[in-house]
């Protein structure tokens, strides 16, 4: 006598995992959109030391940082070439048409002098005058 085979110790064992896929990718996707992107920590600046102390400015500052490289970033956007009409068109896109707001210059210590002097050139040439230079304060030497 023969004994049928039931069908389903034929069946293969199987695992849906779509549903964990989709749980997965709607977790990614809230964090990435909830995580804090801060762009300046990326660009490591070590800024000059000076005594004086810093004044608060009532008007919210156009910031210009030159890295250690000499490249030149207005706001969080890089300026990618660093020719000084191209420095100069940046600044006019980011600043707009007013010239009396205040300019803080923040350039790493180590920045070659012809980057620093290319941007004040170009601040200069567009009519701003209200420019800081930011640094830290002084280490106190130990005596």
């Amino acid at each position: 006598m023969r004994i049928a085979r039931s069908s389903s110790a034929n069946d293969e064992f199987e695992i849906n995992v779509i549903s964990l896929i989709d749980v997965m990718l709607t977790l990614l996707m809230f964090f990435v959109m909830t995580a804090t992107f801060e762009h300046r920590s990326l660009m490591k600046v070590a800024l000059p030391e000076a005594d004086t102390k810093e004044t608060a400015a009532a008007q919210k500052a156009l910031e210009i940082l030159v890295d250690r490289d000499g490249r030149f970033f207005i706001g969080a956007n890089e300026v990618i070439n660093p020719s000084l009409a191209t420095l100069k068109e940046a600044i006019q896109q980011e600043a707009g048409e007013d010239r009396e707001r205040p300019v803080t210059l923040r350039a790493d210590g180590r920045t070659p002098h012809q980057a620093v002097v290319t941007a004040m050139d170009a601040l200069g040439q567009l009519g701003f005058a209200r420019l800081s230079i930011a640094t830290v304060p002084a280490k106190a030497d130990a005596e």
